[in-house]
């Protein structure tokens, strides 16, 4: 059983999509083991970006991420990492297929604006990684 690390961004809970969001994966027959509603501060974002700390749209994203609560969630199931990115969408809310969260919910508002309702972990290693820095 796999583990996955799945945000609702600042603009997703602002519009209310959170209860959509886990409806979408409730209805694929993933289970939420965690769920909490909270601010994210500079520092954990630091560390769950790490690895973008270096590219243009690194700080733009931290602010986003600062602007507002985020609901952090685990969620399990059997190829559960594959199974919500493509529920998510591709990160692009312009070309995200219809269907998808991103797809149907996301909005890109031009260079560094991109708002796209959702994170999914990439792969299992960074699920394991970025359940540890939001949940311990």
């Amino acid at each position: 059983m796999e583990r996955s690390l799945v945000l609702v961004k600042p603009d997703g809970v602002r519009r209310g999509l959170i209860g959509e969001v886990i409806r979408r994966i409730e209805a694929k027959g993933y289970a939420l083991t965690r769920l909490e509603l909270r601010e994210a501060t500079r520092d954990l974002l630091a560390e769950h970006y790490a690895e973008h700390r270096e590219k243009p749209f690194y700080e733009p994203l931290v602010e986003f991420m600062l602007s507002g609560p985020v609901v952090a969630m685990v969620v399990e199931g059997e190829r559960v990492v594959e199974g919500f990115r493509s529920l998510a969408g591709a990160t692009d809310p312009t070309v995200a297929a219809p269907g998808t969260i991103r797809g149907d919910f996301g909005r890109d508002w031009g260079p560094g604006v991109v708002q796209n309702i959702v994170h999914g972990s990439d792969s299992t290693a960074s699920a394991e990684r970025e359940v540890k820095i939001w949940f311990g």
